[in-house]
C-alpha cells in the first residue's frame, strides 16, 4: 500500500464540498469526510463523494461501549467508504468489536485505524485535563500497541511519531498522520505539526491535509505540491 494524500473537506455543507470537488478536474484525491460535513449532509454526501470516483476516510471517531459501536460498524459496513476509525482510548475489547462490526460476511472490510492523541493535544494539556501523566511519544506508542493487538491496521497519530510507532509495530501497521503543514504554512490549532517532505522521511503512509489546501488561492495546486512533497 503506497503513501497518499488525503484531503480533509471540512466543510459546513454537500453544496460548499462539492463545489471544492469540482475544481478536481483530473485526479481525484482520496478525501476525508468528517463529524461537521457527515452530520450536516448524511450518509448520502459517502456515496454522492464515491460516485465521483474519490477514495473516502470517514473519520467519526467512535467511541462508546463495545456492543454500541460494533453495531455502529455494522451500519458502516454497508457505505462504500476505504477507512474509518475509532478512538483508541475505548480500549482493545472496544476496538476488537469495532473490527467484528466494520467486517462483511465475504471477509472484506475497509482499513480501520484508531486515534491515538489527537494533534491538538500538547503534553501540558494531556496531563492537567486527562491526567495522563507518562510522555506523550510513550502513552501513542502504548496506544498503537493496543491497536495492533486489537488486529487493526494502524493508527492516526502525529507525523512527528510515525517512526517510533513503526519501530513499535512494523513497517506493516498503517500510520495516517494530520498536523501537516508547508513549512511557509501557520501551525493554526496544531501543536504537533510537520511538512509533508518530513512527514514522508519519518515515515508517515497517509498524510492528512485541510486547510493548507482548502483554503489555499489554488487548492488544486497546494494538493499537487502536497503530492510531489509527500508522495512523488
Amino acid at each position: 500500500m503506497g503513501r497518499d494524500v488525503i484531503i480533509a473537506c471540512d466543510f459546513a455543507s454537500k453544496e460548499e464540498t462539492l463545489t471544492f470537488l469540482d475544481k478536481f478536474t483530473g485526479r481525484k484525491p482520496f478525501v476525508k469526510i468528517g463529524m461537521e460535513l457527515y452530520y450536516a449532509a448524511g450518509p448520502e454526501i459517502v456515496k454522492e463523494i464515491k460516485a465521483r470516483g474519490h477514495q473516502i476516510f470517514l473519520d467519526l471517531k467512535l467511541h462508546d461501549i463495545p456492543n454500541t459501536v460494533e453495531k455502529a460498524m455494522r451500519v458502516l459496513a454497508k457505505m462504500d467508504v476505504d477507512m474509518t476509525n475509532v478512538h483508541a482510548g475505548g480500549t482493545i475489547k472496544m476496538m476488537e468489536a469495532a473490527r467484528r462490526g466494520l467486517t462483511r460476511e465475504d471477509g472484506t472490510s475497509p482499513i480501520l485505524i484508531a486515534v491515538t492523541q489527537l494533534t491538538s493535544t500538547s503534553q501540558e494539556s494531556m496531563e492537567h485535563d486527562l491526567l495522563i501523566e507518562r510522555p506523550i511519544a510513550e502513552v501513542v506508542t502504548e496506544y498503537a500497541k493496543n491497536t495492533k493487538a486489537a488486529g487493526l491496521d494502524g493508527v492516526v497519530c502525529s507525523p512527528l511519531e510515525a517512526g517510533l510507532i513503526h519501530e513499535a509495530c512494523g513497517r506493516d501497521f498503517l500510520t495516517i498522520t494530520p498536523g501537516v503543514r508547508f513549512a511557509d504554512a501557520k501551525a493554526d490549532d496544531q501543536s504537533r505539526v510537520t511538512t509533508p517532505a518530513r512527514a514522508k522521511e519519518i515515515g508517515s503512509d497517509y498524510i492528512v491535509v485541510g486547510r493548507p489546501i482548502t483554503q489555499a488561492e489554488d487548492p488544486v495546486a497546494a494538493y499537487e505540491r502536497c503530492v510531489k512533497e509527500f508522495v512523488d
